[in-house]
């Protein structure tokens, strides 16, 4: 037989997961209060982005509560269900941007469509086919940081952002590719 419940204890996980699948708006108040600060947490940690963290954790609660019926208490408690539906949802987010930024031209390509201007005119110029080249020897994740670093005038966060990595690994790259950018040019006779 079992216990029953006193009116002011509260409900615990399965109960309000069962609340959340049929709707009641109660149940379903009481689920995400409990759950907000670990599946935003678990966003951030995951994001790296307060915005982008905020828009997983309602991914989140909003798939907990299209697949609440679906739970099975057998393979593990409800937080464990949750996090892993946050954790799936912020690594895809993750990957679709670092997608989006990959997309499209490669680094090289997007240094020669660059806008004609005293950057353009410099790249035409032999110095600037040898600037190309030493572009397309580097890794194509230092050429594509450097590209956004010193044509399109990003920041190192806002390269971070870009290519979906921490700050100090887009920092490792724009140093990496800095370095190896100048041993290239030296060694074909180019700049100081």
């Amino acid at each position: 037989m079992a216990a029953r419940r006193r009116p002011d204890e509260p409900l615990g996980d399965e109960a309000l997961l069962s609340g959340l699948a049929v709707n009641d708006p109660d149940a379903a108040t009481a689920f995400v209060r409990r759950f907000q600060g670990k599946v935003f947490g678990a966003a951030l940690a995951m994001t790296g982005e307060r915005e982008l963290a905020e828009e997983v954790a309602q991914q989140a609660f909003e798939r907990a509560w299209r697949h609440a019926r679906m739970y099975d208490a057998r393979r593990g408690p409800v937080q464990a269900w949750l996090l892993t539906i946050t954790r799936n949802l912020a690594i895809d987010q993750v990957r679709a941007r670092r997608r989006r930024a990959s997309e499209g031209a490669g680094a090289v390509e997007q240094l020669a469509s660059l806008a004609r201007g005293p950057e353009m005119e410099a790249v035409a110029s032999d110095s600037g086919a040898r600037l190309r080249r030493a572009l397309a020897a580097l890794p194509p994740e230092q050429s594509r940081a450097l590209v956004l670093a010193a044509f399109r005038g990003f920041s190192a966060a806002e390269v971070a952002e870009a290519e979906g990595v921490p700050l100090g690994t887009a920092k490792t790259r724009l140093r990496a590719a800095m370095s190896k950018l100048r041993a290239s040019l030296a060694s074909q006779g180019v700049g100081p």
